[in-house]
């Protein structure tokens, strides 16, 4: 099985990049299931409604978040009826939506199928904290070893520490833990003993002339003033990165592949009119 997992897509840019990049990434791979983090798909920050659907429409069969999974109301307001975006599984359990799923890998009975979860660290973030993810991982891992041998789990951390500690833990007891959030693609894809594939982070999707996908002026007044500001998007030199892994029938990986593939560079006026199409 070969598992494409696209690294978090930033703004309408980076929904722009994933539209014009993920067939051309598909071909010639023998890509069985894509899965995005779409945690910053809604002006850099955050997930809405609409821009789930497209995504989804486009191709990506799950969608991950991360600490921006309740940024956006019309989402959380809908998050029962959304079984294809995950929020993580160490939250509260009042939250709403679901941390971890069984998703088919295709529409035949014979399909295999593939388990998703996602995990939120606990160093760095202010706005939403989860539980301790070193304490749930082993109780996930077995609870979803029981439907499946393929288990891909999305640890949204800030420390590189942290994310390299809960590789360990789970080195040879899942097929993959893939680090996000940082937006920027670590050179250290490798599989463990036991046949974990790690990353510290899959990178972004969106604009490479930018800080995260965010125009650099204003991530530079922020930084001055202490005042934050999201609200612009960079636009240049988009590309759609992220990692291709390859599993075996145990599940366990042979393989992970780093992923930078530059689209044309397009206007933020055309790049509103994209991503506007096909929204539900």
């Amino acid at each position: 099985m070969r598992i494409l997992y696209i690294a978090e897509i930033v703004g309408k840019v980076g929904i722009y990049a994933f539209k014009k990049g993920l067939s051309d990434l598909k071909q010639g791979r023998g890509i069985d299931f894509v899965m995005a983090c779409a945690d910053g798909a809604t002006g850099g920050n955050g997930l809405g409604r609409n821009h789930a659907g497209l995504l989804h429409k486009l191709g990506a069969q799950v969608l991950t978040t991360g600490e921006c999974c309740f940024y956006k109301k019309d989402l959380v307001e809908n998050f029962a009826k959304i079984p294809y975006v995950l929020r993580p599984d160490n939250l509260n359990r009042e939250a709403p939506g679901m941390g971890s799923r069984i998703f088919k890998t295709g529409t035949k009975p014979s399909d295999p199928k593939i388990a998703i979860g996602v995990l939120l660290g606990q160093s760095g973030f202010q706005r939403l904290h989860g539980n301790n993810p070193f304490s749930l991982l082993p109780v996930l891992l077995e609870r979803l070893r029981q439907e499946t041998p393929y288990v891909i789990i999305d640890f949204h951390a800030e420390a590189s520490a942290e994310k390299g500690t809960l590789f360990a833990l789970a080195a040879g007891y899942c097929s993959a833990v893939i680090g996000s959030h940082n937006r920027v693609q670590t050179a250290d894809e490798r599989v463990l003993p036991g046949g974990t594939a790690v990353i510290t982070d899959a990178g972004r999707t969106g604009s490479t002339e930018s800080v995260g996908g965010v125009n650099t002026e204003k991530r530079i007044q922020e930084y001055l003033t202490g005042i934050p500001e999201w609200t612009k998007e960079a636009v240049d030199k988009p590309e759609l990165q992220g990692v291709v892994i390859e599993l075996d029938g145990a599940g366990k990986a042979r393989s992970i592949e780093r992923i930078r593939h530059r689209v044309p560079d397009m206007p933020l006026k055309d790049v509103q009119e994209e991503t506007r199409e096909g929204m539900p």
